[in-house]
């Protein structure tokens, strides 16, 4: 059934002002939701972070136990933000001993600081009994700090007992440890695409 004129003469486009107008509109609705965007990416790496370094410690208590063996979690190049290694301590030199069996590995992108106080700065030792120990025996405990850049501040704790057992926290808190790492992560997120996928050019 064909429409009366009149009506196909009210009929029309958008014009050129209204395409431009809604452009511009959408582009400063985009430039609003980048920063937004980026915080929670940030944010999900640095839980995923926390979880992962948590399950990695208790993975390696458990090996430890399971072997009636001494296990190692080695951070990547001695910085938890690289990643780390779970490594059956056959020969007693740890990481130093090619040789010895590496029983899982996680390496992480470095764009999420990661500081370990002293005794947990970059390696945690179990004994056979699943306790956390120094090489040349005394039992040690300690905090790995997951941060955030802005502000620089602790908002993870990956909270290692002299017992053994392994705690994760999420409360924010001022930390100098991770005060040192910002400049050099926020450099780095600055060089790195907003999304995974996207690519640079």
């Amino acid at each position: 059934m064909q429409q009366p004129k009149h009506q196909l003469m009210q009929q029309r486009g958008f014009t050129l002002i209204e395409l431009l107008f809604g452009l511009f509109l959408g582009s400063i609705l985009a430039q609003m939701a980048v920063p937004a965007f980026k915080g929670l990416l940030a944010s999900q790496q640095q839980r995923s972070a926390a979880h992962s370094l948590a399950e990695g410690l208790r993975l390696a208590r458990t090996e430890a136990i399971t072997r009636n063996r001494a296990v190692i979690i080695q951070a990547i190049a001695n910085d938890w933000s690289k990643g780390w290694q779970v490594i059956v301590d056959m020969s007693g030199r740890g990481q130093q001993d090619a040789s010895n069996p590496i029983v899982l590995e996680r390496q992480n992108n470095g764009r999420v600081t990661m500081a370990g106080n002293g005794p947990v700065k970059s390696q945690v030792r179990f004994s056979g009994l699943g306790e956390p120990v120094f090489a040349g025996g005394g039992f040690r405990a300690g905090t790995v700090h997951i941060c955030g850049t802005d502000p620089a501040q602790s908002l993870y704790q990956v909270v290692l007992a002299p017992s053994g057992r392994i705690s994760l926290r999420s409360e924010a808190t001022e930390q100098a440890l991770c005060e040192k790492g910002s400049s050099t992560v926020a450099l780095r997120a600055a060089n790195e695409p907003v999304a995974p996928w996207a690519s640079r050019t």
